[in-house]
């Protein structure tokens, strides 16, 4: 018996051709007598069926767990600039990645069209990055608790991973000295 382990639609790596591709058709081969096919092949328009072991997913790892404290979100807008023929070698011909950084889907990270079409495979890696910053943070923060409680117990090479955290955490709390040096308008009293 076979199930389809790919989707429609799904972006999926070929390994015999190298390149990325789109599930174009699911094909199932039906046997009299068994409720499910017995072979299933795909169809991702490289001139013939893939079977599911020569393709890998593009996302193996699913999608990350959801922590305490702030979520970003990924969201896609539409491309009002160009049409998905247009720029039909977008990861997600159409649109365009939006991290949304506020609960009510006001704010966050976006990029301007001309530089999304330079090199989109990067923007979507930034924006895939962005979105996991709190995640990231968390973990980052969860070190630093391992290793406060016994920072003498530690390898050296954990030791060194946590002082270049607590460099970034100490950065992150920081609150940014004002460009006039502190004693001009908008200097806040201690």
């Amino acid at each position: 018996m076979a199930k389809a382990a790919f989707q429609r639609n799904q972006r999926v790596w070929v390994e015999s051709v190298g390149a990325w591709a789109l599930v174009e058709k699911i094909e199932a081969v039906w046997a009299k007598g068994f409720d499910e096919p017995v072979r299933v092949t795909y169809d991702v328009g490289l001139g013939r069926p893939f079977h599911a072991y020569e393709l890998r997913p593009e996302d193996p790892i699913g999608p990350p767990e959801k922590v305490e404290g702030p979520q970003w979100r990924l969201m896609r807008a539409r491309n009002k600039w160009q049409t998905p023929e247009d720029c039909a070698h977008h990861p997600y011909p159409g649109t365009y990645p939006v991290v949304v950084t506020d609960p009510t889907d006001w704010g966050g990270w976006r990029v301007p069209g001309a530089e999304y079409d330079r090199d989109p495979q990067k923007i979507e890696f930034q924006a895939r990055l962005i979105a996991q910053a709190p995640s990231l943070r968390a973990i980052v923060r969860d070190l630093l608790r391992l290793f406060g409680d016994n920072p003498e117990d530690a390898p050296p090479g954990v030791q060194e991973v946590a002082r270049k955290a607590m460099a970034i955490e100490r950065y992150l709390s920081e609150t940014p000295e004002p460009a006039d040096g502190g004693g001009g308008k908008g200097a806040v009293a201690a």
